[in-house]
């Protein structure tokens, strides 16, 4: 496929530029000297970007090797199409709700935020069947860059969070329609691009504020819930405690024995080429020089595993495991 991978880094402070270059010198990296936030830097690549489609993507996923393939021959049959995104599943391999979203009115909000998120996640579309949904999240985000530029791309007060929610919104009011594509998976690390605390909260109900002030007519009560949310969220980022992972054995999916993967681990191992005979609190490792990553998200993705089992990939040529337990603390790297 003739396509471009643009990374932009926000003036982070470890060796991820330096590793860029290194490793991926085809890849096109802009480095900041300050922390853009999520907009202004998207912005700032889609500028950069000659194809004919973008994908805006979050740091903290993995894509199999045939997504775009399928999303370019779905988006090309299809008339006035907006902003595509597909099925994100975590790093447990259990499906992200968030993949395909209903437009947060005030009532859709209120209730989210008093504990019912039905009506705020698009449940009239099940997460194996493909349609129209008004709302796609930021961290994978398909569409025409003719389309992008239509609307002037991201709204750059926004500075993380909600810019999604606005973009999709913006899209289906020029009369495009937005979809959610679930022929292929991509798995998304969550609290890896950002941990779950007071923090975050704060800029969530703060975008919130934005969208609304934007799109909506003012909404006394809606500011009085959104400050209540705030301090909701606090207490319970707060609260929230990772449990530790009940490992009692690894199985490393692979065709070469990595030894000092092995000694790293210190655990149990078990070589295999298939992931069969999995017992509970297996931890699964899948090497992706021997497999690709479609391959991976496959597994992933299968009930009768992640239900029993948690996973980390080794990526290609790399001396190190990543993967992530759980949708709100950051996940792992460990390093042989």
């Amino acid at each position: 496929m003739d396509a471009e991978v643009i990374v932009i880094d926000n003036n982070s402070c470890d060796d991820s530029c330096k590793m860029v270059k290194k490793h991926f010198p085809q890849t096109h990296l802009i480095e900041n000297d300050e922390n853009m936030g999520f907009s202004r830097a998207n912005n700032q690549a889609v500028k950069k970007a000659k194809g004919n489609y973008i994908c805006i993507l979050n740091p903290d996923t993995v894509v199999a090797e045939d997504t775009f393939e399928k999303l370019i021959t779905f988006v090309e049959a299809i008339e006035k199409v907006g902003v595509v995104g597909c099925k994100l599943i975590d790093g447990k391999g259990e499906f992200l709700p968030e993949s395909k979203r209903n437009l947060p009115v005030v009532k859709v909000a209120m209730r989210k935020q008093l504990g019912n998120p039905e009506l705020y996640y698009a449940n009239q579309l099940k997460e194996n069947e493909t349609g129209e949904v008004p709302i796609l999240v930021g961290a994978f985000m398909f569409l025409k860059r003719e389309v992008f530029n239509e609307i002037n791309g991201f709204d750059e007060d926004y500075f993380m969070y909600g810019e999604d929610i606005d973009l999709s919104y913006k899209v289906l009011k020029k009369g495009y329609k937005n979809y959610y594509f679930s022929g292929t998976s991509v798995i998304h690390f969550k609290g890896e691009s950002t941990l779950k605390d007071h923090t975050y909260a704060k800029r969530f109900y703060g975008a919130m504020k934005i969208f609304y002030k934007k799109h909506f007519r003012k909404n006394w009560l809606y500011d009085i819930l959104i400050s209540g949310a705030v301090k909701l969220a606090n207490m319970s980022y707060k609260m929230q405690k990772e449990l530790p992972l009940k490992v009692v054995e690894y199985v490393i999916i692979s065709d070469s024995e990595k030894k000092a993967l092995a000694e790293k681990l210190d655990k149990k191992v078990r070589w295999e080429k298939e992931p069969i005979d999995i017992k509970q609190y297996t931890e699964i490792i899948f090497d992706a020089n021997y497999m690709s990553y479609k391959t991976i998200v496959e597994h992933m993705n299968n009930k009768n595993l992640n239900t029993i089992a948690t996973f980390k990939i080794l990526p290609k040529n790399t001396n190190f495991i990543i993967g992530s337990n759980s949708a709100t603390q950051q996940g792992e790297v460990l390093i042989f």
